[in-house]
């Protein structure tokens, strides 16, 4: 009743900002605080993508307080890396330890997710790779973002293969399968049912979409038009969905083993490397990507 014609004439949708505009967020909240010259807020402003203006203001004053403890009179680019870690994975576990096979399993995990990624082409550059445990999660790879509008199926094919990229390193590596692929799998098959379901990106059930996308706010269920049922499509139709989404999956999930199969060696000096270290940044990552068995720089390495 509120939203009807004549109660609000002008609707203001306020959505993130874009990478200017975190730019510019970043540089007000920044005012008076004592910013090294070394950092750049340009590139600040494209890793964190997604962040609100709130988000931000959080970042700068993480950043502040890791300076602070560190007895150092500005602000640097090492403080907003810690900060960006914190506010997005959450603190630093420094009071677990993982045995030396939890630690090769996450290596390895890790090094796979980053591996697919760099020879994909639709997925973007590896920032950062870490088996330091944060949160809930025993390590991650950081992708530095762009600011997209438009999403193409290649890309979430990419990013499907990506996303699957540790759990087949698991099973070529170690013959077995552990439970720290349990968050990948689920964003993999939100993201192929969303192309299934909302995008249309499947040759077998054509251009129709599958569900209102209305709920119900109290109950979490979702309404359609046949009798207020929970979907609004026939069981063959659910049926047919599930088939979709088990063959993008795997699909996909073959493409991750091929990748890491035909990479053996830079999966095993990546992930060598991460236990030695701990974490790699986009420049020490690449250069490990880039050499050949040889040691001498690969050309033409894509798929």
């Amino acid at each position: 009743a509120l939203l009807r014609p004549g109660r609000f004439d002008r609707k203001v949708f306020v959505d993130l900002p874009d990478v200017t505009g975190r730019e510019k967020i970043l540089a007000v909240h920044a005012r008076g605080k004592p910013i090294a010259s070394d950092v750049s807020f340009q590139d600040i402003a494209r890793l964190t993508a997604g962040f609100s203006g709130a988000d931000l203001e959080n970042l700068i004053n993480e950043a502040a307080i890791f300076a602070a403890r560190r007895n150092k009179r500005t602000i640097g680019i090492l403080e907003f890396q810690d900060a960006f870690d914190r506010v997005l994975m959450g603190p630093e576990r420094k009071s677990r330890v993982m045995s030396e096979e939890d630690k090769e399993t996450v290596a390895y995990h890790e090094a796979g997710h980053a591996v697919v990624s760099f020879f994909l082409p639709n997925t973007d550059p590896i920032q950062k790779i870490t088996i330091v445990p944060r949160g809930r999660a025993g390590g991650y790879v950081m992708p530095l973002p762009e600011d997209r509008f438009l999403f193409s199926r290649e890309y979430y094919m990419d990013q499907i293969a990506m996303g699957l990229g540790g759990r087949a390193a698991e099973e070529i590596f170690f013959g077995r399968i552990t439970t720290g692929a349990s968050n990948d799998l689920q964003n993999a098959t939100r993201k192929a049912r969303a192309m299934v379901m909302e995008y249309g990106m499947s040759d077998a059930l054509g251009l129709p979409t599958y569900g209102s996308g209305s709920s119900n706010p109290f109950l979490g269920q979702q309404y359609g038009y046949l009798g207020g049922g929970n979907r609004e499509y026939s069981e063959e139709s659910a049926r047919s969905i599930d088939e979709e989404v088990k063959r993008i999956l795997e699909q996909s999930y073959e493409r991750a083993l091929t990748i890491i199969r035909d990479n053996n060696d830079k999966m095993v000096d990546l992930a060598q490397t991460l236990m030695e270290v701990e974490t790699l940044d986009r420049d020490d990552f690449e250069k490990i990507m880039n050499e050949s068995d040889n040691g001498q720089l690969a050309e033409g390495e894509s798929i």
